[in-house]
């Protein structure tokens, strides 16, 4: 199963130490070799960022930083892993690294794999 892993957090004044980024490094390096871990990437601060929403037929476009939020999205994952609790356990390997936070696990639609939802036919996804 594959888990797409979103990470948020309150966006900090100062950027990872290099201490930080090194720790991050390895943990990354590891999850990579051991195969639970597809794909990362970080995201860059909210002001290089932009919203489009469409409402009513009308496409919008608002340039960030949006100072209304209080946690913002810094970083994804798509990981592999056997079950969801085994994805919440990678989950927490990287929040010990990352600090504060949370992530949110959902998991992602594979054609001919497992759905792991109670009470949905797998029939009605395929």
């Amino acid at each position: 199963m594959k888990f797409l892993s979103i990470y948020k957090s309150a966006e900090g004044a100062t950027p990872p130490s290099p201490e930080e980024m090194a720790q991050m490094g390895k943990l990354i390096e590891e999850e990579m070799k051991a195969g639970w871990l597809v794909s990362t990437e970080g995201c860059l601060r909210s002001a290089l960022r932009a919203r489009v929403r469409r409402s009513n037929g009308k496409v919008s476009v608002t340039d960030g930083p949006f100072t209304e939020a209080k946690e913002l999205v810094g970083g994804f994952a798509i990981l592999r892993a056997n079950s969801k609790q085994e994805a919440v356990e990678l989950a927490r390997s990287f929040l010990q690294v990352v600090g504060e936070g949370e992530c949110e696990l959902r998991q992602l639609y594979e054609p001919g794999g497992e759905v792991n939802c109670p009470g949905v036919d797998r029939a009605q996804v395929a």
